[in-house]
């Protein structure tokens, strides 16, 4: 296993603290931008793919409650 030399692990430590001041950042732009979105608008938009994925997928066999069931009585057991 190769170690850094000394620029190699400079490079990585300037590297992680430019991460580290643009993290705040980034995290406010991405916070605004969910206050900005019109949830309503991309929920219209979206209806059409949601409505074909029913139509070409299909309801589900089961919610998944009957196995759960079958693995809580196996636990019993």
């Amino acid at each position: 296993m190769e170690l850094m030399d000394e620029a190699e692990s400079k490079s990585v430590h300037q590297w992680l603290a430019r991460w580290r001041s643009a993290a705040p950042v980034l995290e406010q732009l991405r916070l605004e931008a969910i206050r900005r979105s019109d949830t309503a608008a991309a929920i219209e938009q979206l209806s059409d793919a949601f409505e074909s994925a029913l139509h070409h997928i299909g309801p589900a066999p089961t919610s998944g409650l009957v196995e759960q069931q079958r693995l809580f009585l196996k636990q019993q057991q």
